[in-house]
């Protein structure tokens, strides 16, 4: 009978767990990054229309710009891979 330890037993579920698992794609995850950009985007707007403190209120304004600033950038990289790999389904 051949015996395993801890770790090759460990390997070797992992390995079991994996073949079920899901697996995200670079379009998954650039497009999960985006959404969530944009959710961010939305917040910080909703922030900074409802707080009162001056101070408070421009941190937010800034941080909805900078986040948009990273939702375009996002949606471009998006866009390029998405027509890159159907160039190259065809």
């Amino acid at each position: 009978m051949e015996y395993m330890n801890n770790n090759e037993h460990h390997m070797n579920n992992n390995e079991h767990m994996n073949n079920n698992a899901v697996e995200y794609t670079t379009y998954d995850r650039l497009l999960r990054a985006w959404e969530n950009s944009m959710e961010l985007v939305r917040d910080y707007e909703m922030y900074s229309k409802r707080i009162e403190d001056e101070k408070i209120k421009e941190v937010f304004k800034r941080f909805a710009e900078q986040e948009g600033k990273h939702a375009s950038e996002l949606r471009e990289l998006l866009l390029e891979y998405k027509n890159k790999n159907s160039e190259n389904v065809n």
